[in-house]
């Protein structure tokens, strides 16, 4: 599946939904791309797992930002790898303070694992909104009309 139809199809499946998180974060080694960047040399062209640059296209242009997290020991390469595969500039630097909803994705991120995360933070947001709910309810209760306050 080319580049131009995985963006279609993720565009899609972004627009199922009717809460998308402000920030996806992506790990590099072998969720980005098939390889551990220490294993690698910086003169090497590096690939991507096939669906990954159509992802991060549509989430760009859906609005939402996408950033990398990588505990790599040999970052340069990590850096040379983004910026050779055109991608570096599609990612944002900071981080604000969030909830997070994390996924393993077993062979490389996919259409499959964008379902998947979505509809698992889908389902956390939906929990947490209730939660918030309750709180609000529980601790904005105005005293019964039956408890009469004395007054002298």
């Amino acid at each position: 599946m080319g580049e131009e139809k995985v963006k279609e199809e993720a565009m899609q499946i972004i627009g199922m939904f009717q809460v998308v998180p402000r920030l996806v974060v992506f790990d590099l080694d072998y969720t980005l791309w098939p390889f551990y960047c220490e294993c690698r040399s910086k003169r090497e062209m590096p690939s991507l797992y096939p669906h990954a640059k159509g992802i991060l296209h549509a989430l760009k242009d859906k609005g939402i930002d996408v950033a990398v997290a990588s505990r790599s020991p040999s970052p340069d390469i990590a850096n040379t790898f983004l910026e050779k595969l055109n991608i570096k500039s599609m990612f944002v630097a900071k981080v604000s303070k969030m909830g997070v909803t994390g996924i393993l994705v077993g062979n490389g991120v996919n259409l499959g694992a964008l379902r998947q995360g979505l509809t698992k933070f889908s389902q956390n947001w939906n929990t947490s909104q209730k939660n918030k709910q309750k709180w609000i309810s529980k601790f904005s209760q105005k005293p019964d009309s039956s408890e009469k306050i004395d007054q002298k």
